[in-house]
């Protein structure tokens, strides 16, 4: 193709972008001029250069999409502008400065606050994350426009994401599922977090989100019509009561069906609310008379009323939600609210956003207060438990319970008096002796129901927290201010519990404490856990900030790296032994850290190599080797007595020993059966010990006892035999 049409094409595409963004803008009540916009876009364009998106189209597409939605969200110029630039400091040259001569200062700190932390290194994916978050939140809290057009970025990538590989698309749906879906929903962003789980869904199970989608659009089929007569005779109803009010209809979305089938294990027919509608009308009084109308137009379902008017959810989300029956014996959904409920309903605190005589104001502050508490609480986690942590405070279910003077208080799903009382302060919860719950006193372990009154009883004497209420929390933010405390109050005895629960930590899993003893290794080891002191980690382990696995699973992993510098320079580290020699095998198993201890393979799983395996330190029988799905193993390394006592072992490369192991067959019974199942052994050359059958109405199992050499072995007979005429499985001992 001729360069100069090329261009003039991509000129042409950029310019129809930019119109739907004009589109979008003459919307809006915030914005009154688009200079600086278009200004704003040029320089986008002019950074991103010749910059291709995965589908082929110029980079700036991108950002113009994101400034779209942010645009319909009725947010400011500033932030239009920002999303525009979203891009810049993370992919050219572009840098903070650049765009704060150019846009001012507060548009660059919002373009900051989206840009990832690209430059850093990190030594997990997860850790990765967990900063960019932290970094976002941080943001966040100082200017909630940052998460806004964050949101519209991720938006407008999960509507592109067929682009990507199958890889980056499981990759970015379970992020945006897990992380950026959760957030919208604590903004109130319904309309945008509903597509996000959508999007995901679609990547992440495929299969389910197509059945879904076939089975809605065979009951639409069925169902014809339905929605327009129901939504007819909602209007006429309306009419005749002189309510003036709009009604919407719409069928539930393919992520919230899909949670209801999967998660509480219901058909597709036994969802009320497929259907909904939307009765929208001017003021809360007409809401609750809407109510009365549809009652009398149609039959309520018992326990399917919900007054979030009167107790709005702590999203900001308000409305009256009825399940009705219609009269062709069709359930759906009626929501009513006002016209200012619907726009929080759909846009969250993004319809809170306030912009007057020029002069950005903020978001209501108690709207977003929890961004700090949480980034407060989470300020000593490691990267699992932050990210654990943020899905547990934005995505749990929730229940709504009331202090002694009526203040709501809203919980995780599963919260106890202690979640309760550390919501209100720390200095409540630390302080706590007692607690009633509708006027009786409960234990600390009670779980929370919606609507209860919980009363806290402290005393000045109390000792502070028990260290068994951690496992009795629900909510984060209780459980880091236990942390806190302990951390504060009780040094001495945090260093001497977590020193206990590291060494034994340390002996489970073969690690040798001499790893401590080397000078040169050890400052390694704790810049790993970012601490500065071996006792610093032994008191965050005793107070739970780090846990004795995860700990040595991190030492494990540096004492490689080590090894392999220390290999290429012909040394050896002091914990390895004096001839560098591995323990030596003993019936083809390493037991990693002891040598030369007494082998012997578990009969209740039989054991053979391929096979991942566990060993068990026996008392008086060394060490027994079970498969890790063991069903022994599995019940064993629950029961804290027991943990302490599986340690790691693997197979000695180089073996070639034959080794006992069981499979269990399934067969109609038939004449020959047996003989054909000994043939098969016999023509792949497999040692059998011992060989029985039995017969239960038509029904034979066949017990076999063999020697093999390895798993894959094992796989070929265990194939060979499922193709024997009348066998109908095949399975391991112990499976």
């Amino acid at each position: 193709m001729d360069i100069s049409r090329q261009t003039t094409d991509i000129d042409a595409l950029c310019e129809e972008r930019y119109r739907k963004l004009e589109e979008a803008i003459a919307q809006s009540t915030q914005i009154k001029s688009t200079e600086r916009i278009r200004r704003a876009y040029e320089y986008a364009r002019a950074a991103h250069g010749d910059q291709l998106r995965k589908d082929g189209s110029p980079y700036i597409t991108h950002p113009l999409a994101a400034a779209v939605i942010v645009a319909e969200m009725g947010l400011d110029e500033e932030s239009v502008i920002a999303a525009l630039l979203h891009d810049v400091i993370e992919d050219t040259e572009v840098t903070h400065e650049d765009v704060a001569k150019q846009f001012g200062e507060s548009v660059a700190a919002i373009v900051e606050g989206v840009t990832k932390l690209t430059k850093m290194r990190y030594t997990s994916k997860e850790e990765e994350q967990m900063e960019n978050l932290r970094k976002m939140l941080l943001a966040m809290a100082r200017d909630i426009r940052v998460v806004l057009i964050k949101m519209a970025d991720r938006l407008h990538n999960m509507r592109t994401m067929e682009y990507q590989s199958s890889q980056k698309q499981l990759e970015k749906s379970r992020e945006t599922m897990e992380i950026y879906a959760p957030i919208a929903h604590r903004l109130g962003m319904q309309k945008i977090k509903l597509e996000l789980e959508d999007l995901s869904l679609l990547y992440l199970d495929p299969v389910g989100y197509r059945e879904i989608e076939a089975a809605l659009q065979e009951r639409e089929t069925k169902n014809a019509g339905f929605m327009e007569r129901t939504e007819a005779a909602i209007r006429r109803r309306m009419e005749e009561a002189h309510v003036t009010c709009a009604v919407q209809s719409r069928t539930k979305d393919i992520y919230s069906i899909y949670r209801k089938m999967y998660g509480k294990s219901m058909e597709f027919e036994e969802i009320m609310d497929i259907y909904a509608f939307r009765v929208i009308v001017d003021d809360i009084a007409e809401c609750y008379n809407v109510l009365g109308c549809i009652h009398e137009l149609y039959k309520p379902v018992p326990g399917r009323f919900k007054d979030y008017i009167g107790t709005p959810k702590p999203n900001m989300y308000q409305s009256l939600h009825t399940t009705v029956i219609g009269s062709e014996g069709i359930p759906f959904e009626v929501q009513i609210r006002t016209w200012e409920m619907h726009r929080t309903a759909e846009y969250g605190i993004a319809a809170h956003w306030k912009y007057k005589d020029g002069i950005q104001g903020r978001a209501d502050e108690d709207k977003f207060a929890w961004i700090r508490n949480l980034l407060e609480t989470q300020e000593d986690s490691d990267a699992s438990d932050f990210i654990s942590n943020l899905k547990v405070d934005m995505f749990a279910d929730e229940v709504y319970v009331f202090t002694p003077h009526g203040d709501v208080k809203a919980l995780p799903a599963g919260a106890t008096p202690i979640d309760f009382a550390y919501s209100i302060h720390s200095a409540i919860g630390n302080r706590m002796t007692c607690a009633k719950v509708n006027g009786r006193i409960v234990p600390f372990s009670h779980v929370l129901q919606n609507g209860d009154v919980v009363e806290v009883i402290t005393s000045s004497t109390s000792k502070g927290p028990s260290r068994d209420w951690l496992t009795l929390v629900k909510s984060s933010e209780a459980r880091n201010k236990i942390r806190q405390w302990f951390k504060k109050e009780r040094r001495e005895e945090n260093i001497v519990t977590g020193r206990a629960a590291f060494e034994a930590e340390m002996r489970r899993q073969a690690v040798p404490l001499t790893v401590l003893s080397d000078e040169k290794a050890l400052p390694r080891l704790l810049e790993r856990l970012s601490v500065s002191a071996l006792d610093d980690m032994y008191a965050s382990i005793g107070y739970g900030g780090l846990s004795a696995q995860k700990t040595v699973n991190n030492i494990k992993d540096e004492m490689r790296l080590i090894e392999r510098t220390a290999k290429k320079l012909g040394a050896s580290p002091v914990w390895a032994s004096a001839d560098g020699k591995q323990p030596h095998p003993v019936n083809g198993i390493v037991v990693e850290g002891i040598d030369n201890c007494l082998v012997k393979f578990s009969h209740c799983c039989m054991p053979v190599p391929g096979d991942e395996v566990v060993g068990f330190i026996t008392r008086g029988y060394g060490v027994s080797i079970h498969r890790t799905d063991c069903r022994n193993y599995a019940s064993s390394a629950e029961r804290e007595e027991e943990r302490d006592r599986w340690i790691r072992v693997h197979w000695a490369p180089g073996e070639d020993d034959l080794y006992s192991t069981a499979i269990a067959i399934t067969a109609e019974d038939r004449d020959g059966l047996v003989m054909d199942i000994a043939t098969v052994l016999s023509s792949l050359k497999v040692k059998v010990d011992a060989l029985t059958a039995r017969n239960q109405q038509g029904l034979a199992t066949v017990y076999i006892t063999m020697r093999v050499h390895d798993k894959s072995e094992l796989a070929a007979a265990m194939t060979k035999i499922m193709n024997v005429r009348n066998v109908k499985e095949v399975k391991r001992q112990g499976a």
